[in-house]
């Protein structure tokens, strides 16, 4: 399968990094380079800054329009992509998950990764081997670090543009409720800013691992953003009721000392 990297041309360290594991482990991939706020014009900006529960910020336009790029890739090119971000840690299985999980002929986006929070997951699972397993995933798709997308899936996230708008790449995943998505456990990814909440050396350093894109202090904009997040939470608490019957909300397991340069 093919594997695409996300990664700003100047973020040098992120990409020798990417380089370094993804040679260890084998990987046939290329660098995308990613949209920067240089890249994002006012209009551009001004045409989406509304778009979400909170006004968007630049870089997160570039991050949305960074994924959007590689979602086209996946429909010129018809097949399957694993899409990484350049700070994604990878777990030494999925190397040989990889040509499993390419043969799957139901799924439009099979998530990787895990960053700490509980998921609405199907009640039973499909082992794939390696002592993993895919279940089907129907909320919090949170992270878009590292997942599988096919071409069905590409098209169902621009469709959703056109009637939702933008908003953070991980957040619009989440957002397209007509998505066949998955989740596999043991997550095989995360991305470096959680290396200490899953107790995983990181091999890489602290200032690396810092979000370039997004932090905890953000502005909530006005009654009109306020009137957004409230509808938003509404409809999702209808969603969860919907899906209490079928699903199971729960952690999704890692195994730590699985992750690329650990040591036991």
């Amino acid at each position: 399968m093919k594997v695409l990297v996300i990664n700003l041309v100047y973020a040098n360290d992120r990409r020798e990094l990417q380089n370094e594991q993804l040679s260890f482990y084998g990987f046939d991939y290329e660098f995308l380079n990613a949209v920067s706020v240089d890249n994002i014009g006012l209009e551009t900006y001004k045409q989406h800054y509304k778009d979400w529960q909170r006004p968007l910020k630049k870089t997160e336009v570039a991050c949305y329009y960074s994924h959007r790029n590689a979602w086209q890739r996946v429909i010129d090119d018809n097949q399957p992509i694993l899409i990484l971000e350049d700070d994604a840690l990878l777990s030494k299985h999925l190397v040989v998950l990889l040509p499993t999980l390419e043969k799957e002929k139901n799924a439009d986006l099979i998530n990787l990764e895990n960053r700490g929070r509980k998921k609405f997951i199907a009640k039973k699972a499909k082992p794939i081997g390696h002592q993993s397993q895919m279940l089907r995933l129907y909320q919090d798709r949170t992270g878009a670090a590292c997942y599988i997308l096919w071409p069905s899936g590409a098209k169902k996230l621009l469709e959703c543009e056109k009637q939702k708008g933008i908003a953070l790449a991980d957040a619009h995943i989440t957002s397209c409720s007509s998505l066949k998505a998955y989740q596999i456990e043991p997550a095989a990814a995360i991305q470096l800013d959680y290396c200490e909440h899953y107790q995983i050396q990181n091999p890489a350093n602290h200032q690396l691992a810092q979000s370039s894109v997004s932090s905890q202090f953000n502005y909530k904009g006005n009654w009109q953003f306020w009137l957004k997040r409230l509808v938003h939470q509404v409809k999702l608490g209808c969603r969860q009721l919907q899906l209490l019957p079928k699903t199971q909300r729960r952690y999704i397991d890692i195994n730590p000392k699985d992750f690329y340069r650990q040591t036991d």
